[in-house]
């Protein structure tokens, strides 16, 4: 079982560590994509499910299970449970995981259990199967960095002393995706936007975070389009396609580092958007205050789970020395802008 059908098939099953590549051509299974399923020949049969689905899990029961990537399922938890109540076959069945260690509460409860046996890699241990350039790059860039002790060491890192954010306030802000449960209507929408200044491997992320204002005042997070390594028009074109695909009111772009470049660039790609220039007069954690502020107080949803973003809400602290983050700047210009800023004018909301 993988985040999604695409992920257990692609690096579950035919990945180049999959189960196809790992087994010996005489006991490799079979795999029928159209049925979901992988078939050995002394008669053993695996069923793929996704974590997009928990209720496949209802009903069927099996011997044994591997669960890949649990840290990154959307309803975690609730595939969890599900996939457990279905292992009874058997007079030893169990359960798998393999995944990166991230802070999430029914994770670390499932890590405590008498019954979980942990065992524990860092990237280094797999080093005659990975690229000395890849070392030497992830090593340089990520070396003595949390983010590096999680997806490097694979440790277990929780809350950042100084972060504004904590995992627990954003667990009580997040609800289901867009079409998950019933629809709120949105009096306003903004896509916001801190675009990098270089392009290329190295160069910061795009931050591109897409909120919206419901009749109660409550602001919605409904997607982080934030991308990285992209030239101007094309992180330009990706903010053109949120626009139109969320039928945004206005584009918020942060000028302190291009200037008028960012309006031309996004006019190149959607001449037609809505845009206004937003500029810092304040350091970062002097703007991102007031928004924590209003997770505190219970103003803002998650329509969702958006890992990276919600990483850097809560291991960014101000410290010197820490690297940018991108994704909350964005976050911090979209909610400022819908719960923070004046009343915006008149307007007519395109359907």
């Amino acid at each position: 079982m993988g985040d999604s059908f695409a992920d257990v098939r692609d690096v579950m099953v035919e990945g180049e560590s999959g189960l196809l590549a790992c087994s010996p051509k005489a006991t490799r299974p079979v795999f029928e994509p159209s049925r979901r399923r992988l078939s050995w020949p002394n008669g053993a049969v695996a069923t793929l499910y996704s974590a997009n689905d928990p209720d496949q899990l209802r009903g069927p029961q099996h011997h044994a299970a591997w669960a890949d990537e649990i840290a990154k399922w959307y309803e975690g938890e609730r595939c969890w449970s599900n996939l457990v109540l279905g292992l009874r076959l058997g007079s030893a069945p169990r359960v798998m995981a393999t995944t990166t260690p991230r802070p999430l509460r029914w994770l670390k409860r499932l890590m405590a259990e008498p019954s979980t046996a942990m065992v524990m890699g860092s990237t280094l241990d797999n080093r005659a199967h990975l690229a000395p350039q890849f070392l030497d790059e992830v090593n340089r860039l990520y070396a003595g960095t949390r983010l590096g002790a999680q997806e490097l060491d694979g440790r277990m890192i929780d809350e950042v002393a100084g972060a504004l954010w904590t995992r627990k306030m954003i667990e009580a802000a997040r609800i289901g995706p867009l079409g998950h449960d019933r629809e709120p209507v949105f009096t306003r929408i903004v896509v916001a936007v801190d675009p990098p200044a270089s392009h290329g491997e190295k160069a910061d992320a795009c931050g591109i975070i897409i909120a919206g204002l419901d009749e109660d005042g409550l602001v919605h997070i409904l997607e982080d389009a934030s991308c990285q390594g992209l030239r101007p028009l094309q992180w330009a074109e990706r903010v053109a396609r949120a626009y139109e695909r969320h039928a945004a009111d206005r584009v918020l772009g942060e000028a302190n580092n291009g200037g008028d470049m960012v309006e031309a660039v996004l006019r190149q790609a959607a001449p037609g958007l809505s845009y206004r220039a937003v500029r810092a007069s304040r350091g970062k954690i002097a703007r991102a205050e007031p928004v924590a502020a209003l997770y505190e107080r219970g103003l803002v949803r998650h329509r969702g789970c958006f890992a990276e973003l919600e990483d850097e809400m809560c291991s960014y602290s101000g410290a010197a020395g820490e690297h940018s983050p991108d994704r909350l700047d964005a976050l911090v210009w979209a909610v400022s802008d819908l719960a923070l800023g004046r009343m915006s004018a008149p307007h007519l909301r395109r359907l």
